[in-house]
């Protein structure tokens, strides 16, 4: 049921090889002056400046790496898999929300906010859920 709306399991190397070359192409732009366009607004070129295209393109970059590394299949996806899945997700956006009302009520930044609401609640759901993983495929090497 759940296995027809999940990505394939190559999808997982995809994702990571994403994540994994958005960090230096960000570093890359911010050495050579990209700045986020949300951070300061006066100074980005509009919606097709540089900077703008630039901040879409690595954020989506990101986004859809996580994305993939969250949703692809397991090797065996079977209904404990998909118990585990549910939960961490549940948990995941649980997580987000108590993160998104703290920081609206502490922080007054947007650009950090929209950031940390993309990304948050898929980097919490890939932690929980391998962690899960991993504790289930000890419980079931012990026995």
């Amino acid at each position: 049921m759940t296995r027809d709306i999940l990505f394939p399991y190559w999808c997982r190397y995809l994702g990571w090889g994403m994540v994994i070359a958005h960090v230096p192409i960000s570093i890359m732009g911010r050495m050579n002056g990209m700045i986020n366009p949300l951070d300061n607004p006066a100074a980005s070129g509009g919606l097709f400046s540089g900077e703008h295209l630039f901040f879409t393109g690595t954020t989506l970059l990101m986004t859809l790496g996580l994305f993939f590394v969250a949703f692809a299949r397991e090797r065996i996806e079977d209904e404990q898999i998909a118990h585990i899945r549910l939960n961490c997700l549940r948990w995941a956006i649980c997580i987000n929300y108590l993160i998104l009302i703290i920081s609206l009520l502490f922080v007054n930044d947007t650009a950090h906010i929209l950031e940390l609401n993309l990304w948050v609640p898929l980097i919490f759901f890939i932690i929980r859920f391998r962690w899960a993983i991993f504790r289930l495929s000890r419980s079931l090497s012990r026995e």
